[in-house]
């Protein structure tokens, strides 16, 4: 995937829009070769306009040492020859004018190309994504909305999906799915430094749908011993063979959770309607925030979005700061499905819930998709269920 370097946010989301869906951004160099330093797959480096000449031509000459396969493309105001002669010296590969979007979208097809022709068809890895489920506060409906997403994403078999429980003290995907896994990620401990995608694959558990589980320890002292460095690892290679890894998260920001939010590539952050939950999740926003985590690549779930309890969709998003992504609608039948063990999505795919839950996967794996009736989206359900039928298209970003 393509990372942007740049300050403006402006000049970010006008990039992001152009780019392939996963791309990453990060506002200085060394945030930038902190990320580079363990993801293999990114085969172009966008320096926005934002950083000065000789900031882009450090990035340039130190990546055509590290990096050699990885494109860096200048992305400029104005192109003279000053910029150009510049560029030919640090090594950039391409300089482009930030006005011209055709010129970047061209920018970024040479520099796959590249990518794949120094590598060889057999050293071009599969690179799934990664999409983390989170809330700071517990009993909001994160591990049904993780479930019920990732059986989505899923759509029988159709994709590859894994789903990690990294609640580690108390998981409850595998109980939800009624599942009773025979390993979990704890017989992993100790493996940090030579665990291969073999040894990961022997502590799956395999769900009906078919979907592939990761479950969390029987006990919940087994936490304090798994390391931030085994979950980067266990997630690194699970992207490399899956289409999408979903990953519940603990209610809380400690280091297992915070490593699973540094590697994902989109956040879906669970909310409900009480001041409390919105309270601690703005106080998760801002944190974000501080730490880069997830710019431009979060989606807000309201989950059990009644109005009825004095709180509107408007006020929540005037509080928060942010859109909501998708409304989930109470539904005694969610509580039942899960309850059964067969969650919503697979009892009724045609429940209110489970539309919602196929607007957030196509919304998170950036596709375009037609809203059927019934979802809460008045705006969006009007006139496109009409023009182009109760179906629902998920590809690949």
């Amino acid at each position: 995937m393509p990372v942007i370097v740049d300050r403006d946010p402006e000049v970010i989301g006008r990039l992001t829009a152009l780019l392939p869906s996963g791309t990453h951004s990060v506002d200085n160099s060394d945030r930038l070769f902190s990320w580079l330093s363990h993801r293999s797959d990114e085969y172009a480096v966008f320096v926005g306009p934002s950083m000065d000449l000789e900031e882009a031509a450090s990035i340039a000459e130190r990546l055509r040492i590290s990096a050699p396969s990885t494109s860096v493309v200048m992305v400029r105001h104005a192109v003279d020859t000053q910029v150009l002669s510049r560029a030919l010296q640090c090594g950039a590969r391409d300089v482009v004018l930030y006005q011209d979007p055709g010129a970047v979208i061209a920018a970024i097809d040479r520099a796959q190309t590249l990518w794949v022709a120094l590598r060889g068809p057999g050293g071009v890895q599969h690179v799934g994504q990664i999409i983390t489920v989170f809330s700071p506060k517990g009993g909001v409906g994160k591990t049904t909305t993780a479930v019920n997403l990732a059986l989505t994403l899923s759509d029988h078999g159709a994709r590859k999906v894994c789903l990690v429980d990294l609640d580690l003290a108390f998981g409850d995907v595998a109980i939800t799915m009624q599942l009773a896994p025979s390993h979990s990620i704890e017989e992993a401990i100790g493996g940090e430094d030579h665990i291969d995608f073999e040894t990961i694959e022997q502590l799956l558990t395999r769900h009906d749908d078919p979907l592939m589980v990761l479950s969390a320890p029987n006990q919940p002292d087994a936490r304090d011993r798994i390391t931030a460095r085994l979950v980067s690892r266990t997630l690194r290679l699970l992207k490399q063979h899956f289409d999408y890894v979903v990953v519940d998260t603990a209610p809380s920001f400690d280091e297992q959770t915070l490593q699973a939010l540094d590697e994902t590539d989109e956040c879906v952050i669970v909310a409900t309607l009480d001041v409390p939950t919105l309270k601690n999740v703005k106080v998760a926003l801002e944190t974000l925030d501080l730490l880069s985590i997830a710019v431009d690549h979060r989606h807000l779930v309201l989950n059990r979005a009644d109005d009825a309890v004095g709180l509107d969709e408007a006020k929540v998003e005037a509080i928060l700061g942010v859109p909501i992504a998708v409304p989930i609608p109470t539904s005694i039948d969610i509580a039942a499905a899960t309850n059964a063990g067969n969650p919503i999505v697979v009892a009724n795919p045609d429940h209110p819930a489970s539309r919602a839950f196929k607007k957030l996967a196509a919304g998170v794996t950036g596709s375009t998709e037609v809203v059927p009736a019934g979802v809460a989206d008045s705006t969006e359900k009007r006139g496109e269920d009409e023009r182009r039928g109760r179906r629902i298209k998920i590809r690949r970003a």
